[in-house]
């Protein structure tokens, strides 16, 4: 009698072919040349292991549409001719990134290398906002970074939007702090920045949580090194964190992995918008800390600059305040420590700044309580992020991925077509 397997296979994928090998490697190449900043040909076929006639041939196709420029010449040492540098095109194609947080807009458009070329700030209170308006607002300035990026012969393919709380299938499912709940983002959005530049085709739009998108900045643009697991804490006025394995985001079953700021402290601790209480949130969270320090909260931004400024001086109250915050924020990290065991935590967000006063006390928990004993107080795996990434920019440098993933597919809007 013969068996059969009840386990489900996956499907096969189909034996590549001459065009899907040609995309690939056009990746590598384009990959290649980002990475390095400057690199002569011999240089990209020492990196992608393919011979120096493919990737002549690779080159100048890449060339052609325009994703890479060359110029002057370079001696690397080695026999033969001085070979032209390559660089990816500061022109061409781009991404857009729109990031809505409770108290502001931030809209970044980058190029192909992931430099900032466009960036606009709009300090916003949308927690009274219907979400339509927030939405239309968000692609008023989105709509003005496009005019910006047109003007330097930038023209993005696409557009990401950074949203805090639980995002998925295009919708915000959750966000307490703005008050949003099952909110379709995508469309609206999307809608609205057509309406403002109708002699234009429509943009793509995606969205993902506004954690996921900074702690993606942090890894493709920050000063990790070879670090490629780490957890991303970003404060504003809620707390997001977010996992990186490997190079990779965790996203859970349901895109919704990360939400560290709603992690329960204390079950008698305060009412949480979220519904729950004692959240992480409650003790360590933007309001949190400028009620504890008794700073106005008028405005955010100026609170936050504010509560730098006291703890630079050395006002006993806020250095309390931030103390507390940090044994919170290290009692929770703990717990994410044990159970992913990350080469790193990284402080974002309004913690970056508020680091030096943070560390300390969240230090001083992590060295407690994770079972390794490889997280001693004098710890550097545990450090504040780098100043240029933040949610919107890796918001703009996830459409670029999708460039150098497959350049050919976006070879026609090159120069804007």
């Amino acid at each position: 009698m013969r068996l059969t397997s009840s386990v489900s296979r996956d499907p096969l994928v189909p034996k590549a072919g001459r065009d899907t090998v040609r995309r690939h490697n056009l990746s590598l190449v384009l990959r290649a040349v980002r990475d390095a900043g400057e690199i002569t040909r011999a240089g990209v076929s020492a990196r992608v292991g393919l011979t120096r006639a493919a990737i002549s041939s690779l080159v100048e196709q890449l060339l052609t549409i325009g994703f890479l420029s060359e110029s002057g010449k370079t001696f690397s040492g080695l026999a033969g001719r001085p070979g032209t540098v390559l660089k990816v095109a500061r022109t061409g194609v781009a991404g857009i990134g729109a990031e809505i947080n409770v108290d502001y807009v931030s809209v970044c458009v980058v190029d192909l290398a992931g430099t900032d070329r466009v960036r606009l700030v709009e300090h916003l209170d949308n927690r009274g906002a219907a979400p339509a308006q927030v939405l239309r607002r968000a692609a008023a300035i989105a709509a003005r970074a496009l005019i910006s990026a047109a003007e330097q012969e930038l023209h993005p393919v696409g557009a990401t939007l950074a949203l805090p709380g639980l995002v998925a299938s295009g919708s915000v499912w959750q966000a307490p702090n703005l008050g949003w709940t099952r909110v379709a983002a995508e469309e609206p959005f999307a809608r609205a920045l057509a309406g403002l530049r109708p002699e234009l085709p429509a943009l793509p739009v995606r969205s993902e949580n506004e954690a996921n998108l900074a702690a993606l900045a942090e890894l493709w643009f920050g000063d990790l090194g070879t670090v490629r697991t780490f957890f991303y804490l970003t404060g504003e006025s809620g707390v997001g964190g977010a996992l990186v394995l490997e190079g990779e985001l965790l996203r859970g079953a349901h895109g919704f992995a990360g939400e560290i700021g709603h992690v329960v402290v204390a079950t008698d601790g305060p009412e949480c918008r979220c519904g729950s209480r004692g959240c992480l949130e409650q003790y360590a969270g933007q309001s949190a800390l400028l009620r504890a320090a008794h700073v106005d909260r008028a405005s955010s931004a100026a609170g936050v600059a504010e509560l730098e400024r006291r703890a630079r001086a050395g006002d006993c109250r806020t250095l309390a305040a931030l103390n507390q915050a940090g044994l919170m924020l290290g009692r929770v990290l703990s717990g994410a420590v044990n159970l992913f065991d990350p080469a790193a935590v990284v402080l974002g967000g309004i913690y970056g700044p508020l680091a030096p006063w943070l560390i300390p006390g969240a230090a001083l928990e992590l060295s407690a309580h994770v079972v390794s004993g490889l997280w001693p107080q004098t710890s550097a795996r545990l450090r504040p992020s780098s100043p240029a990434t933040d949610a919107a920019r890796g918001a703009a440098a996830l459409v670029v991925q999708d460039v150098l993933s497959d350049p050919l597919s976006f070879a026609h809007r090159a120069a804007g077509g």
